[in-house]
């Protein structure tokens, strides 16, 4: 049923806190299986043998440097652990002045296999190691307390120093190449070089002054640097000449690439770009009613507006602290300027009412919006958020929804957090700000097998269409991965749903008429795929970002045809507000797509709950603490998210595999093209009468678990015929940069006893507890036709649980968001009966 504006959410408290709930017939997983010592010894002992001879030649270590296939003081050593990392977390805990830098998990068809960096400050420390190693070797044995070593070297796949390969990935490797070709070797390059990050203020200090001195031998300069402890980030913007980057493509260690200090070396990040079409006069403008209140709500971090917009300027506050907008054409003013129309109106295809509040907008895009030449986007966007919320006059002290249609399309994720996603995560929980983050869009072209021109792809049935091309998009995911800062773990990631408000008639004007899923609810084929970190659900969500075409790059010659996303036109596009296109006028309109304008459509949906629950409970709601206002959006907008039944049903039959116990995969590629689904922004504002969301805020300690009672309408019972209910809790983990358990906050919601008595089940069109209980949103869904029996009154008690902490253990309660829906179609008392049951508890209170 439609959402009812007249049927605002309906709030439900927490109970008392209990102690965590442990079930006896939950088992541990078992460990890695353990490689046998002997075959350990042959495999791993030449190794541990080159840096024992180094040693013996200098005691002190200092020859260590000569010889790229041993271990430096102050170099990174790799460990690459078959299995949990934890027992290698506690083992370096037992050596002197060790130092654990970072890890990462890479997937692999055989198991995970975690990755660990351990800085060695000295000869000493590299002495004990091998001192244990060979202990064990001869034994099988180790010291009191140096037991945990043992379980390392048991699962040990492989060590090596870290050095010029690893500082000089392959993915950035080619795009260097790609800036370097036909250029001088004197011409200057811009290059952001990544330092090793030492806690030790000092320490950090020396390593960054032995860096700047290399890059000025080498002819380059310095151009900007950031320190950031909170994410541990350590890096310098440079500008080197080509021959110097030459050397570091070699990854010779006489090159940069060489240098002990040196984390990563990648090129400097570029902005992902939006294309606007059709460049038309402005159809209308609303005119009259109050002005929007300048107590912002939303902060919108993009390109320059054009601020006098006839559809924006009463909408916008613009601080330029970066002083990008006097550089900035007005001709060039296209990113922000259109999100920030999607945010205040929506796709103006259809029209929908304005925010009621002005939106702060701060440029981090400069001229031709792009980043900021001579800043680093990392240090852009931590000192962005820090003049809202920590200069002595906040300039947006009471935001807590932040738009990034934004990513770095030089970094895609490939299982290790970028440092922007790391930001984005710690920002998030320091200050209660729910950041909403484009997927990214990949606009390379290729291949469909089984199609030679585009006249049988236009032939085709739509469903054959649509099956070869979620196989062909599917063979190539590795390459259409997320694009950074999408993996953020406590944001929101939004997709591109393959859908607009476009009219029939304006259809015919789209340039290119093969539409790749004419009956399909799915991503649009630009759209970045999932999944996130540790393989989190990612995009979270799916907002429309136009009905995308496919246009054909190469055909015929025997080679199957070749396809590119289309690009967005009056006939596929939302129609957005445009910088002007003559002298003399104040704007235009155009049409764009992709997962920027989606994640604006979500700012804005997320942008109407908060004025929904501030319409329908006031100062109860503003009142609230604004972490327990975030969290609660954030729950609140994914929670209308679902797998459209037919989609998931298209790609189970079309990607497989097929058979039992393959339901996980299936699911994961599910997941990968839509998440948790695409959302109906109305279902997120208000119930209907047949229909009834409730939202819960609190804290939750830890090894707690929390009750919120739903109350159930008699109207449920004795019926049998379709009803569900679904619930979705978010929240914002803290942090731990550089380690395995990145995450230190899980929570769950636990399946009812009751559950069965509703007479629903968990149904298959979800991820599964394994694949929702990655990130910070944890969502559940039971549904049945089975007549329900509902005692008189009754009350299911719905229990939210905070599982153990990961790594180092957290004393602080940690804020959430809840959302629950029961539904019925059809049955129309259901809003009702619980609105009503819901004012007796609060009267019964209240005496």
């Amino acid at each position: 049923m439609v959402s009812d504006p007249g049927k605002p959410l309906l709030r439900l408290e927490p109970g008392r806190p209990q102690r965590r709930l442990t079930r006896d017939n939950v088992g541990f997983p078992q460990g890695p299986e353990k490689f046998p010592r002997q075959a350990q010894g042959q495999r791993l002992g030449p190794r541990f043998q080159r840096l024992a001879d180094v040693l013996a030649r200098d005691p002190a270590g200092l020859g260590l440097r000569q010889d790229p296939t041993a271990l430096a003081p102050e170099r990174l050593l790799v460990f690459e652990v078959r299995g949990s990392i934890q027992d290698f977390a506690r083992a370096i805990a037992k050596v002197p002045d060790l130092e654990l830098v970072d890890e990462e998990e890479l997937p692999s068809d055989e198991d995970k296999q975690p990755v660990a960096y351990l800085l060695v400050p000295d000869a000493k420390a590299l002495t004990q190691i091998l001192r244990l190693w060979t202990i064990w070797l001869e034994t099988g044995e180790l010291p009191t307390g140096f037991a945990p070593w043992r379980n390392v070297f048991d699962c040990l796949r492989d060590i090596r120093p870290w050095g010029p390969s690893d500082r000089v990935q392959d993915v950035d490797r080619d795009i260097l190449n790609e800036q370097i070709a036909g250029r001088a070797d004197d011409d200057l390059i811009f290059l952001e070089i990544e330092l090793v990050f030492r806690a030790n203020t000092a320490a950090g200090t020396a390593t960054e002054t032995e860096l700047a001195a290399a890059v000025r031998a080498r002819g380059g300069n310095v151009v900007s640097r950031a320190r950031l402890d909170d994410i541990a980030y350590h890096a310098l913007l440079v500008r080197l000449p080509v021959r110097a980057i030459r050397a570091i493509l070699e990854r010779a260690q006489s090159s940069i690439a060489g240098l002990d200090p040196v984390m990563h070396i990648r090129p400097q990040s570029v902005a992902t770009a939006l294309e606007v079409e059709d460049v038309q006069p402005i159809s209308t403008v609303a005119q009259g009613g109050s002005d929007p209140s300048p107590d912002a709500i939303l902060a919108l971090l993009d390109g320059v507006p054009v601020a006098g917009h006839p559809l924006l300027r009463r909408h916008l506050i613009v601080e330029d602290h970066f002083g990008l907008e006097p550089g900035t054409l007005v001709n060039q003013r296209i990113h922000g300027t259109a999100m920030a129309s999607l945010i205040i109106h929506g796709d103006r295809n259809r029209p929908e009412a304005m925010l009621p509040r002005r939106i702060h907008c701060i440029p981090v895009l400069g001229a031709s919006d792009e980043f900021p030449q001579d800043r680093l986007i990392v240090d852009v966007i931590y000192q962005a958020v820090l003049q809202m919320r920590e200069s002595a006059e906040p300039t947006a002290r009471h935001v807590i929804i932040v738009n990034l249609s934004l990513g770095n399309r030089h970094r895609q994720f490939h299982g290790q957090m970028s440092p922007w996603a790391r930001l984005l995560d710690r920002l998030a929980y320091r200050y209660g700000i729910l950041f909403l983050v484009s997927a990214g869009n990949i606009g390379r072209d290729f291949e469909i097998p089984g199609y030679a021109t585009s006249l049988e792809l236009e032939a085709a049935a739509p469903q054959a269409r649509s099956s070869m091309l979620i196989q062909a998009i599917a063979n190539i995911q590795a390459d259409r991965r997320l694009l950074a800062p999408a993996e953020t773990v406590n944001g929101l990631t939004i997709g591109a749903k393959n859908a607009d408000q476009v009219s029939a008639a304006d259809r015919a004007f789209a340039r290119t008429n093969i539409d790749p899923y004419p009956n399909l609810d799915t991503s649009n084929p630009s759209s970045a795929l999932g999944p996130g970190y540790a393989g989190s659900v990612k995009p979270d969500l799916l907002m429309p970002g136009a009905r995308e075409h496919l246009r054909v790059t190469s055909s015929g010659e025997g080679a199957p045809i070749r396809v590119a996303p289309g690009r967005p036109s009056r006939g596929a596009g939302l129609k957005v507000a445009a910088p002007p296109s003559a002298q003399g006028l104040e704007g235009a309109e155009s049409f764009t797509n992709g997962t920027s304008a989606a994640t604006s459509m979500a700012s804005r949906t997320a942008h109407r709950i908060h004025d929904a629950l501030e319409a329908g409970y006031g100062e109860a709601f503003l009142n609230l603490p604004p972490q327990n206002r975030a969290a609660l959006i954030k729950a609140l907008l994914v929670h209308p998210a679902r797998w459209p039944d037919a989609t998931a049903s298209f790609v189970r039959r079309v990607l497989g595999p097929q058979g039992r116990g393959q339901a996980p995969k299936q699911k994961d590629n599910v997941r990968r093209f839509v998440g948790y689904g695409p959302v109906d922004p109305d279902e997120a504002v208000a119930c209907a009468a047949d229909r009834a969301t409730f939202w819960a805020t609190g804290q939750i300690g830890r090894e707690q678990r929390l009750p919120i009672l739903v109350p159930i309408p008699a109207a449920y019972g004795g019926q049998a015929r379709l009803h569900s209910v679904s619930a979705t809790l978010a929240w914002f983990t803290p942090v731990l940069a550089g380690r395995r358990s990145y995450r230190t906050v899980r929570m769950k919601i636990l399946d009812p006893d009751e559950i069965a008595q509703l007479g629903v089940t968990a149904h298959g069109d979800q991820p599964d507890f394994n694949q929702t209980n990655r990130g910070t949103v944890y969502t559940r869904s039971w549904r049945g036709e089975k007549a329900a029996a509902v005692p008189d009154g009754m009350n299911m008690p719905l229990w939210i649980q905070r599982e153990p902490d990961q790594g180092q253990q957290l004393d602080e309660a940690v804020t959430f968001g809840l959302a629950i829906t029961i539904a019925m179609p059809g049955v129309n008392e259901i809003y009702e009966q619980v609105r009503d049951r819901l004012r007796d508890r609060q009267r019964a209170q209240t005496r």
